[in-house]
């Protein structure tokens, strides 16, 4: 893959407009001021290098890639999440046809915008060896470098699972470039093993990197939202806000996802128990399930179960634009939503509060999903605020745990999971087939408008009964073609 002819020697950094780069509380939302910095520049000084990691979570939340089409747009739309109209663009993707210009348009922007963080990752890197001296902070030096090589694997393994072979079928799809270089040369494309073999090398050396210092081990979630208060006083600031970050517990989190969809269970298990059984100083557990409290609350995004989110302080224009507008939304009734989705439970948390009703300015009525719609405050609190995208959530690792756990322990998992979303009252699944597929409808069901679903579809190759709202005119293709924008650099 040839790098574009508009990564030139200068990195541009948008900085910075995310919580965890600002000391103090009560101005934690600031947004400093834009600056394009030349390369030669920015990474002579620690703070260069910080502005530079801050740019990378920056182009992650591209409309591109999780601030919208990985997250609640194109992923979605292929497994027919939302209402369409004939002959839209989303229509098109909920049919599977790869072949339409618009979709093409789609993913060759996904593609390209994935391996322009990546290059952005690896000019940090390279600038890190040669100018460690300039890191004078304590651990500043390992921090930046383990939450680029996992940021790296990251990124590296959604475009392996979205445009790469189906885990079950490896020989067939296709094989990519896993980058670790900055330049404009082409990079090789190797086999899906090898592949395999560097997404977990980087979390490897992340882990390593990390174990030793990172604060989220120690520190509550609630310490790390205020630095300089309580026990937790950080020799820079930018040691807190570690769910914003790929943090320590967020690289066992992908670790327990990427293991799980290699079909390595007893690592996946491993990894996934790890963050579940996290504690915090005093016993504590650490990550948390949310429950119908959260959403009483209109926290409908469970920040709280954020092992690693991306905070977007444009979240209440996001739900305008795609939901309140009513672009992204799903029936008429309730009945699509309580029936069809949630199995009319009368107790699911999720049924019960996460869509609303609303009525657009012609008199239609559609329901949309509430997950991404901010709490907005007179004042803003730390506490009350809610826009994170949500990248690695404490639910995931229960639904791997039960999945790749030894039955009986992974019907534990799965109760405690269910009884978080209020459905207890339901039948205990009495084998494995059984055990996964309840699994992959609440896969559905709990990752709605965030991308998982499709990713938990294709790695099991689920027939197209269990997709659920896909059109009957569909012939369902998990095998994206590769990218015209690859095709044309060879």
């Amino acid at each position: 893959m040839q790098h574009s002819k508009k990564m030139k020697k200068k990195l541009i950094i948008t900085c910075i407009a995310a919580a965890f780069l600002v000391c103090s509380c009560n101005k934690y939302l600031d947004v400093l001021p834009k600056t394009q910095i030349p390369e030669e520049a920015l990474f002579d000084s620690e703070q260069g290098f910080k502005d530079a990691l801050a740019g990378v979570y920056i182009n992650a939340k591209n409309e591109n890639i999780y601030g919208r089409q990985l997250s609640y747009g194109a992923i979605e739309s292929l497994i027919s999440s939302w209402d369409v109209s004939s002959g839209t663009l989303e229509q098109q993707m909920g049919l599977f046809n790869y072949q339409d210009e618009k979709v093409t348009a789609v993913f060759n922007g996904t593609f390209s915008q994935q391996y322009r963080t990546i290059a952005h990752i690896n000019q940090i890197l390279e600038n890190l060896e040669s100018k460690r001296a300039v890191l004078k902070t304590k651990n500043m030096y390992e921090l930046v470098k383990a939450e680029c090589l996992a940021l790296r694997a990251y990124l590296h393994f959604d475009l392996i699972r979205l445009y790469g072979p189906m885990p079950l079928e490896p020989s067939k799809g296709n094989q990519l470039a896993y980058v670790t270089t900055f330049g404009k040369g082409i990079n090789e494309h190797i086999p899906y093993d090898q592949f395999k073999l560097r997404i977990f090398q980087d979390l490897k050396d992340a882990e390593t990197l990390l174990k030793p210092f990172d604060p989220i081990i120690k520190y509550s979630l609630t310490e790390l939202r205020r630095p300089n208060t309580g026990d937790f006083f950080p020799d820079d600031t930018y040691f807190a806000y570690r769910p914003l970050r790929m943090n320590y517990y967020a690289v066992k989190a992908l670790q327990a996802r990427a293991h799980l969809w290699y079909g390595e269970k007893d690592l996946a298990f491993a990894a996934a128990s790890e963050v579940i059984e996290a504690k915090d100083s005093n016993g504590a557990q650490k990550f948390k399930l949310g429950t119908g409290a959260d959403f009483t609350a209109k926290n409908f995004v469970l920040t709280g179960e954020h092992i690693f989110g991306l905070y977007e302080n444009n979240m209440n224009k996001t739900y305008t634009n795609y939901f309140g507008s009513g672009m992204y939304r799903k029936g008429t009734t309730v009945t699509t939503i309580s029936r069809d989705l949630y199995g009319n439970t009368g107790t699911d948390m999720r049924e019960a509060s996460l869509w609303s009703l609303i009525t657009l300015t012609n008199g239609s009525k559609y329901y949309v999903i509430s997950k991404y719609m901010p709490l907005e405050l007179t004042a803003t609190s730390i506490d009350n605020d809610y826009k994170q995208i949500p990248m690695l959530r404490i639910s995931e690792m229960y639904l791997i745990a039960a999945e790749a756990a030894p039955f009986a322990q992974g019907i534990e998992y799965f109760k405690q999971f269910r009884a978080a979303r209020n459905i207890s009252q339901l039948a205990v699944p009495q084998n494995e087939p059984e055990l996964n597929n309840q699994i992959l409808k609440e896969y559905r069901k709990e990752f709605y408008a965030e991308g998982q679903a499709f990713f938990a579809f294709k790695r099991t190759n689920a027939p197209k009964s269990q997709i659920l709202f896909v059109p009957t005119a569909a012939t369902v293709n998990y095998l994206l073609p590769m990218p015209t924008v690859e095709i044309t650099n060879q």
